[in-house]
């Protein structure tokens, strides 16, 4: 009992409830700041078109088995998300009835039920899309939904605006994640304006460098803000994320691109012996932007095609440059920061940490239990 008593203390020093509580800023950190992060190796670059992937390996790969995600449980049933207010009985893909209470008086933008009926923890990653019930939302920040826990209220944001009507108040699978653009607004900047802004526009990347001097610009990339305008006008009215890019006049590049990615990926990764790929860092012409990396093969394969798709959006709606990215550069996207930070936590469950340093910012998700470890590890180089 006093070990129980004595951990719920310092977890609540270093961090918040998953209910509310303090966030800490300018915390000690253990990692040494510009030493890398993990057991982590850069292969060489996998190149197409404006994009470069340098995959990520690892000698060290973790059990993450014990972990749900978020498209498995709506998959499975066994984790229902639904609208605040939504009070009634929702139904388990088994049958089994699971009772959804009421949360103030209606439904919400930023806001929805999540109930994790399973049992293993729910991991939840800033960007995943759930569609459904009165507006497709995102999910708003990395978190662990614990077994056993009480329904949650989950922040989100929507990207849908122009609905707010549905059949049903409950939301199905997640099979998308929101390209880094979007993703960026919502993990970093947290602000649904411009989550908003960047889905309609299809990125933020506005500040991109200039051609050099005397050098003709190439062709427009196949997606253009001219594309996703007229997709809304005629296809997706409402604005809706999922749509967007999965129709024809859009969805097609996409999927092209991504299909020749994801060849040159493969062909770039087989044979590893003693190692396994456990992430990515990503560029955009000559500039290093993004990395996602995961505490095992098995939970970076999981989630692989829907961020490769996520990354290839990313591609077609920046200019195209054809410059290759430096490996040096990608392996800055390794390292440990030294600047603001911030800390978050629900004791006994998990620790959220991000850290800024100039334009750059990383995410950490860290599971305390059934064992410590950081799952995922996002680093970005902000547009905005």
């Amino acid at each position: 009992m006093e070990r129980s008593i004595l951990g719920t203390l310092l977890g609540s020093l270093l961090g918040i409830s998953a209910l509310g509580g303090l966030a800490l800023t300018g915390a000690p950190r253990n990692p040494v700041p510009g030493k890398p992060e993990g057991n982590w190796r850069l292969l060489d670059p996998v190149s197409y078109e404006n994009i470069t992937i340098f995959p990520v390996v690892s000698s060290s790969n973790q059990d993450t088995s014990e972990f749900l995600t978020l498209d498995e449980g709506l998959s499975s049933g066994e984790v229902i998300v639904s609208e605040q207010g939504a009070a009634g009985l929702a139904r388990t893909r088994d049958g089994r009835p699971v009772y959804v209470p009421q949360y103030s008086g209606g439904a919400s933008v930023n806001q929805l039920v999540l109930i994790n009926r399973s049992k293993r923890p729910l991991l939840l990653l800033a960007g995943e899309l759930v569609s459904g019930g009165k507006q497709d939302r995102i999910i708003g920040k990395d978190r662990i939904v614990p077994v056993g826990s009480e329904p949650l209220p989950l922040d989100v944001f929507c990207v849908e605006h122009g609905r707010w009507t549905g059949a049903s108040s409950q939301f199905g699978a997640a099979k998308t994640i929101v390209h880094p653009s979007v993703r960026e607004q919502a993990a970093v900047a947290q602000n649904q304006s411009e989550v908003w802004d960047a889905v309609r526009s299809g990125t933020l990347a506005k500040a991109a460098p200039a051609y050099p001097a005397g050098t003709p610009a190439p062709p427009p990339p196949p997606l253009s803000s001219e594309n996703i305008e007229a997709t809304i006008a005629t296809a997706a009215p409402t604005q809706s994320y999922a749509k967007i890019y999965e129709q024809s006049r859009v969805g097609a590049s996409v999927d092209d691109f991504v299909e020749e990615l994801q060849r040159r990926f493969h062909r770039a990764t087989l044979g590893l012996k003693g190692e396994r790929v456990v992430g990515v860092v990503v560029a955009y012409g000559g500039d290093v932007a993004w990395s996602d990396i995961f505490a095992s093969g098995e939970l970076f394969q999981h989630y692989w095609s829907k961020l490769l798709r996520s990354y290839a959006v990313e591609a077609l709606a920046r200019p195209a440059y054809r410059q290759t990215a430096a490996i040096t550069d990608a392996r800055e996207f390794l390292q440990n920061l030294n600047g603001r930070e911030v800390v978050e936590s629900e004791p006994g469950v998990y620790r959220w940490r991000e850290i800024t340093e100039g334009r750059l910012s990383s995410i950490e998700l860290e599971s305390i239990e059934p064992k410590p470890m950081m799952l995922h590890r996002l680093l970005l180089h902000r547009t905005s």
